[in-house]
């Protein structure tokens, strides 16, 4: 979406080890293990930079900024109301669903996106009431960055972006790319800001009751980034990553929760 030209928002998992060689290694680990920022990851070479980034979102934007917004926004408005914002800012996705599913290959997919977008528009009062899932065709959300990888683009470096949050140059440039698809081309510029910032507040929301979860992990910010690396190959393979098939959308739900802290949520 437009999200990209004004300002949006961010980033989950672990990994674990072997016995064997821990003997000759113990004095590296011990070391990496007092200071996370050691750890040399190919896929993070901007790690320094990317970790100034991190605080600065965690630290400060999201402790005084954009948590306390989304509490109050919690507070005073209503569910119905809350439901209906978000199913019309899902609705406004559906032509780039549309576009990404066939360019995937998906046609299947594709034709329900397409469909989607024309009866929760009409039916479902511009959006606001999701007509389309009771019906039974459900969202089939795909983005230019996850057609770039199925057309064999690499992700490139890991990216915390200030206020944009975890990202990556594939990732990026397909949410500019599916920022100029229609409606968003003709829609004025306060009414798309109005949409990221419904976007943004019900991402946060959404994160209020697992905040603990993040708070007590032993980095937070390779917590986050490995999250949101699980999280590309989900997406990429419609959720076939080898025995990982299980419990997938669980998976892919827990991690919106955690990239809505500070990049653009999912709903």
């Amino acid at each position: 979406m437009k999200s990209v030209k004004h300002a949006m928002l961010i980033g989950l998992m672990l990994a674990s080890g072997i016995i064997t060689g821990c003997a000759s290694n113990s004095t590296h680990e011990q070391t990496a293990q007092s200071d996370p920022a050691n750890i040399s990851e190919p896929r993070d070479p901007l790690e320094s930079v990317n970790r100034v980034m991190w605080t600065l979102n965690w630290d400060y934007l999201d402790k005084y900024l954009i948590r306390p917004v989304t509490v109050g926004y919690v507070t005073v408005m209503p569910q119905f109301v809350r439901t209906g914002l978000v199913n019309a800012t899902n609705n406004l996705e559906e032509p780039a669903n549309f576009l990404n599913n066939m360019l995937q290959g998906d046609l299947n997919e594709g034709m329900d996106s397409l469909g989607r977008f024309f009866i929760n528009s009409t039916v479902g009062l511009l959006g606001t009431i999701d007509v389309a899932s009771k019906m039974g065709i459900e969202r089939q959300r795909e983005r230019f960055g996850e057609t770039l990888a199925v057309w064999g683009v690499k992700t490139g470096p890991f990216l915390m972006l200030p206020v944009l949050g975890p990202s990556d140059p594939r990732t990026f440039s397909g949410r500019v790319a599916d920022g100029y698809t229609y409606p968003n081309t003709i829609l004025n510029t306060n009414f798309n800001i109005a949409t990221i910032v419904i976007s943004l507040l019900e991402g946060r929301a959404a994160l209020l009751d697992q905040e603990q979860q993040l708070e007590q992990s032993f980095d937070q910010y390779s917590f986050v980034k490995n999250a949101y690396f699980q999280n590309l190959k989900f997406r990429v393979s419609d959720g076939e990553v080898g025995t990982d098939q299980i419990n997938v959308e669980e998976q892919e739900e827990n991690f919106d929760d955690f990239e809505s802290l500070l990049g653009e949520g999912d709903n």
